[in-house]
């Protein structure tokens, strides 16, 4: 899989603290540039996004709860309202995960619904980031579980700030577990077009990262090669 394909997948994402409405701009340039799917910034700087992506085919997606999830729902849901209003077209939240590791699953499933609910209303997709560096295998089969019950559109690696991303392991367990008819998202260490055929051939259908212009060249390069065909990029 290379080009458009791989392209089509992924979410150009900026989410480092200090981040600037100049690099975000930038960031949407290349987005469009090289036809991703979104752009994924903290909601801070969500406006800027949504101005540089405006006529484009490029989503606008902002995250909430990041990157530790431990607000309460209200909070969540408030975020994620805003974010709405103010133009994302697609909402990465992050679980509650010290709720989920203390076995409160109600709480989880609250959590994820207060922010569904003024999401899903106005028509807005959520990935639910489950962190799983920091899950058991049983903890990863639990979130994905929890947040299949209450109705999310994805279901995510990691936020990349807890030591540890994606591996092809977690994106095929994530994909039985939630089967086909919810997104998985891979994010947090993907960095080469290896990288981004490993997970998608494992089952991501959405991956999420900062490297992706990196990406798109290591495979405009491999299409320069005379002995690979160009697909019409």
């Amino acid at each position: 899989m290379r080009g458009r394909a791989v392209a089509a997948t992924i979410d150009h994402t900026l989410l480092k603290p200090g981040s600037t409405p100049a690099q975000v701009e930038r960031l949407c340039a290349e987005a469009v540039e090289y036809g991703f799917a979104a752009v994924c910034v903290n909601s801070g700087l969500l406006p800027q996004a949504v101005a540089a992506l405006a006529g484009t085919p490029v989503k606008s997606a902002a995250t909430v709860g990041f990157p530790l999830g431990a607000t309460t729902p209200q909070v969540k849901a408030v975020e994620a309202d805003q974010a709405v209003q103010a133009g994302a077209a697609e909402i990465d939240m992050v679980i509650d995960l010290g709720h989920l590791k203390a076995g409160d699953h109600r709480h989880v499933a609250e959590d994820v619904l207060f922010v569904l609910r003024p999401c899903h209303a106005a028509g807005v997709p959520v990935k639910l980031i489950i962190e799983t560096s920091l899950l058991s295998f049983e903890e990863k089969v639990l979130a994905c579980l929890l947040g299949a019950e209450a109705g999310v559109d994805f279901v995510k690696t990691s936020t990349g700030f807890s030591g540890g991303g994606a591996t092809v392991e977690d994106i095929s367990l994530m994909r039985r577990v939630v089967g086909p008819a919810i997104g998985v998202k891979a994010s947090g260490g993907i960095r080469t077009l290896h990288d981004a055929e490993a997970m998608i051939a494992a089952g991501a259908c959405r991956l999420g990262t900062g490297a992706g212009v990196a990406i798109m060249q290591e495979a405009l390069g491999a299409w320069a090669n005379p002995k690979v065909k160009a697909p019409g990029y």
